[in-house]
C-alpha cells in the first residue's frame, strides 16, 4: 500500500515510463525550451574567434611598427624631396632630387662616407677576429666558463655614454692613461681628438670593446652546434687543433661569420653615439676638421644643428640605400655559399 501511494504521489517521468529509452532523453526533453538559433550563434562566434584571434594578437606589433617606423620612414622620404627648415616646418617647397644632387656634390658628404667606411673597417675586422679567437678558446672545457661568458657580455650591457666617457678619459691629451703608457715606452703623446687616424682609432676601440664579447658568444653558439664527429674524424687523420680549427670550424662557421659581418657593417653605417660623445663640444662636427664625422653625425648636424631637415632626410635615405646594397650583397654571398656546399 505504501509503495502504491508513493507511485501515485510521484508519477513516473517520461524516461521511467518508457523502458528502453536512451539515456539523456529525459534531459533532452527538459531542454526543448532552448531557442533553436543559440547553438548556431555560438558556433559562428567560435569560428569567428578562431579566425580573428591570431590577427588580434599580432595587431599591436603592426600598429606600433606603422606608427613609429613606417610612417616616419615615408614622411622622411617626403621631406627629402622638399626644402624644409626646422624653424619653419609648415613652409615646405618642392625640391625634387636637388637634396640628393647637393649631397653628391658635397665634400662633407663624401668625407663622412669615407670616415664611416674607415672606422667600420678598423672596428669590424679586429673585432670579429678577436671574437672568433675567444669563442674558440671558450669552446673547450675551461674552469669557470660561465663566468667568462658573463664577463664578455658585460661591455655589451654597458651604456654607450658610460663606455665613451671612460675611453675619453683614457685618450685624454693631458693625463690620459694611453699617452702615459706611450710616454713610458718612449713614444711621443698623441692628440687623439685632433689627429685623423688617431681619432678614428680611438672611436674604433670603443666599438671593439663593446661588441667583441657579443660576437664571441654568437660564434660560440655556432661552434657548439658543429657535430663532434667531424672533429673526431679530423683527429684520426692526424689533424692538430689548429688544423681542425682551419679545416673544420671555419668552413662550418661561414654562414655565421657572414651574418656577423653584415650586422657589424650595418652598425658601423649607423655609428652615432660613440663619435658624438667622444668629440665633446665639437662632437656633432666630428672634430675641428670633420676628421671622424660619420654619416650619422653628418645627418644630425644638418638636421638638428643647422636645421636643414630636407637635406638630413636625404642623408637618412642615402644611408638606407647603402644598407639595402649591403643586404643584397649578403644575399648573393649566401646563395653562393649554399651552392658551393
Amino acid at each position: 500500500m505504501t509503495s502504491s501511494k508513493q507511485a501515485l504521489a510521484h508519477p513516473a517521468s517520461s524516461a521511467e515510463a518508457a523502458p528502453g529509452t536512451p539515456p539523456g532523453a529525459a534531459r533532452g526533453a527538459h531542454g526543448r525550451g532552448t531557442p533553436a538559433g543559440t547553438d548556431s550563434w555560438r558556433s559562428r562566434l567560435y569560428r569567428w574567434d578562431m579566425k580573428a584571434s591570431p590577427y588580434a594578437f599580432v595587431a599591436p606589433f603592426f600598429v606600433l611598427f606603422g606608427a613609429f617606423t613606417l610612417v616616419p620612414l615615408l614622411y622622411t622620404a617626403w621631406y627629402s624631396l622638399h626644402n624644409v627648415q626646422l624653424s619653419a616646418l609648415d613652409h615646405q617647397t618642392w625640391a625634387g632630387l636637388d637634396n640628393y644632387r647637393n649631397l653628391l656634390s658635397s665634400d662633407f658628404f663624401w668625407n663622412a662616407l669615407k670616415n664611416t667606411f674607415t672606422i667600420g673597417l678598423i672596428s669590424t675586422v679586429p673585432q670579429l677576429l678577436a671574437a672568433l679567437g675567444l669563442a674558440h678558446l671558450l669552446n673547450y672545457r675551461l674552469r669557470g666558463s660561465t663566468v667568462w661568458r658573463v664577463v664578455m657580455l658585460t661591455p655589451y650591457a654597458t651604456s654607450v655614454a658610460a663606455a665613451t666617457l671612460v675611453f675619453t678619459l683614457l685618450y685624454s691629451w693631458d693625463g690620459g692613461m694611453i699617452n702615459w703608457i706611450l710616454h713610458f715606452v718612449g713614444v711621443d703623446p698623441v692628440n687623439w681628438r685632433e689627429s685623423d687616424w688617431g681619432s678614428q682609432f680611438a672611436v674604433s676601440s670603443i666599438v671593439i670593446w663593446r661588441w667583441t664579447g657579443y660576437n664571441a658568444l654568437i660564434y660560440l653558439a655556432a661552434m657548439q652546434a658543429i657535430p663532434t664527429d667531424l672533429y673526431e674524424s679530423a683527429a684520426l687523420d692526424g689533424a692538430n687543433r689548429w688544423q681542425q680549427f682551419r679545416h673544420v670550424t671555419i668552413p662550418q662557421l661561414r654562414p655565421t661569420i657572414l651574418f656577423t659581418i653584415v650586422v657589424s657593417t650595418i652598425g658601423a653605417t649607423q655609428l652615432f653615439g660613440e663619435v658624438l660623445l667622444f668629440g665633446g663640444v665639437s662632437g656633432s662636427k666630428g672634430g675641428s676638421e670633420h676628421q671622424y664625422q660619420t654619416l650619422g653625425l653628418y645627418m644630425y648636424d644638418q638636421g638638428w644643428i643647422i636645421g636643414n631637415l630636407g637635406k638630413a632626410s636625404a642623408i637618412a635615405w642615402s644611408m638606407f640605400l647603402i644598407l639595402l646594397i649591403v643586404a643584397a650583397v649578403n644575399l648573393l654571398l649566401t646563395r653562393r655559399l649554399r651552392k658551393s656546399q
